[in-house]
């Protein structure tokens, strides 16, 4: 593999990253900086019959058209995501398209028997080289397996097996949080970091998947992380930032509705009368737990389990004019029907940080989410192969969420009009604002000289109000399977505060299907 295109970046980049252990943050900086003109110094490559398909354990976005540009978007597979203009965003099979080929003939085998397996790197490298607690860096990456089975494929069964599947997935994660490093203890600035457990491998997800008339109905049972399949868009992950990769702020955020890598035991079924029009539901046990599943994810006999959350979501997906210009366009709710502590108020009214009295609790949790994409203009064949433009806004009831407002807007295209059509490029900016009862918590406990207390988005290092974050990628294909991200983000208002200055983060990191 020395000699693929982009090597020479990549042995560049591998340096870089060796001179900036050894002198420290001033070299990251140096590195990380040239890291964003390296996909200009590579080859431009034509539309790839061989489409590049990038780490699905660094939570990719929607599968797409063979011709799709590389990032975080894969090609077109069977089984539930066979139709690409419907949801989930994330979704298995993976196992179609390899940096190493076809394994010496062992993939076209296992494929032909109904199995298709997946091995994936990814790797990154983050520092925020100003602003922020403190300046620091961190490498943060995991591996991960997938082996998903069709069964009519692999048993020859009779048409009860037809679009039958069985999907799992398995990760290994290591590295620090810089965001915490830096003073955030809510955001995180890497995508790849957290919720894995110091363990060898972390179930994700293991579920079966029966489609029925053409995948006009679908349905999904077992261990199933509720964003990948609501509250999600195919443009989501081609960012770094954990606010918006995956599934979006506030609602991962909540008990009920915990994202990748976190699991539930529950189920989702999908009505598509057509390919331009969905209604989907979704049952989950609600764990109260730190970890769902435990750290290792394969614990599923967790005590406590009585709770249910539920996720409807509505989503048109038109094609307008004759170049089909893709929409993505939906509406959704979840309900919790557990009880949840006020953040702010005592039984007796009061602040419960300073009466010592219990909370007030309240019987159901809530969030809203509206999520739309389009296509303004076309670059070739496939989803997302274009000039889209993006945005979404999220609420949660900010009585019991630390969170209540997030919006996100975007706007991202591929390298076309410079001859590298597999190359994919993006800004965006999200504004997050901390709901009135955490506010008023945090100012009684200012003014009692008591520690500030931590809720779902971590406990804060002074009184929160709103948090801005800035966001630029270009991610360069290559090679098949290969793809190298420089990442910059600005962060306004660190963990929602303004105890720390703007922290300016750089990162790179390397994406690899095997």
């Amino acid at each position: 593999m020395t000699n693929f295109p982009g090597a020479r970046a990549l042995r560049a980049l591998s340096r870089r990253l060796t001179a900036t252990r050894r002198a420290g943050l001033a070299a990251l900086a140096l590195a990380l900086a040239a890291a964003f003109v390296a996909p200009g110094a590579l080859p431009a490559r034509a539309a790839d019959p061989d489409a590049p398909a990038t780490s699905p354990f660094a939570r990719p976005s929607q599968t797409a058209a063979d011709t799709q540009p590389a990032g975080n978007l894969e090609q077109t597979i069977p089984g539930f995501l066979q139709s690409p203009y419907g949801p989930p965003s994330f979704g298995a099979p993976y196992g179609t398209t390899h940096a190493l080929g076809d394994w010496g003939g062992a993939q076209p085998w296992l494929q032909k028997h109904g199995v298709y397996v997946a091995l994936a790197l990814y790797e990154g490298i983050s520092g925020n080289v100003s602003g922020g607690k403190t300046q620091s860096y961190t490498l943060a990456g995991q591996v991960g397996g997938t082996v998903d089975i069709d069964w009519q494929k692999l048993l020859g069964a009779g048409a009860w097996s037809n679009d039958l599947w069985l999907h799992m997935l398995a990760v290994n994660g290591n590295g620090q949080n810089l965001s915490r490093l830096f003073g955030d203890n809510g955001n995180q600035v890497q995508q790849i970091y957290g919720a894995r457990g110091n363990v060898v491998a972390h179930l994700v997800w293991a579920y079966f998947e029966k489609s029925w008339f053409q995948h006009k109905v679908d349905l999904a049972v077992g261990w199933i992380p509720t964003g990948t399949f609501f509250n999600n868009s195919p443009w989501v992950c081609s960012f770094m930032n954990v606010w918006l990769c995956g599934n979006v702020t506030p609602t991962k955020y909540l008990t009920s509705g915990r994202d990748w890598p976190s699991g539930n035991i529950g189920s989702v079924l999908r009505l598509m009368p057509t390919r331009h029009f969905y209604v989907m539901g979704g049952l989950f046990a609600v764990s109260p737990h730190s970890y769902n599943g435990g750290i290792s994810g394969w614990a599923w006999g967790q005590d406590n389990l009585g709770k249910l959350g539920t996720e409807v979501e509505i989503g048109w997906i038109p094609e307008f004019g004759p170049d089909k210009l893709v929409g993505h366009y939906k509406v959704g709710f979840l309900y919790d029907n557990s009880r949840y502590d006020d953040l702010y108020e005592g039984v007796n009214g009061r602040p419960w940080i300073v009466s010592g009295l219990p909370a007030r609790r309240h019987s159901g949790q809530t969030s809203a989410w509206v999520m739309a994409d389009q296509m303004l203009i076309r670059h070739g064949p496939g989803e997302s192969n274009g000039l889209v433009l993006a945005g979404q806004y999220s609420y949660a009831d900010g009585r019991t969420s630390q969170m209540n407002h997030h919006l996100v807007a975007a706007l991202l295209d591929t390298g076309y009009l410079w001859g590298r059509p597999l190359d994919s490029v993006g800004i965006n900016f999200q504004w997050a604002n901390f709901s009135r009862s955490a506010t008023l918590a945090q100012e009684a406990a200012a003014a009692y000289g008591l520690p500030f207390q931590g809720a779902n988005f971590g406990t804060p290092y002074g009184i929160q109000g709103h948090e801005s974050i800035y966001e630029a990628f270009y991610s360069a294909h290559l090679m098949t399977g290969v793809s190298l991200q420089p990442d910059f983000q600005y962060v306004n208002h660190v963990g929602g505060t303004t105890v720390f200055k703007d922290a300016v983060v750089l990162s790179t990191a390397l994406n690899v299907l095997f």
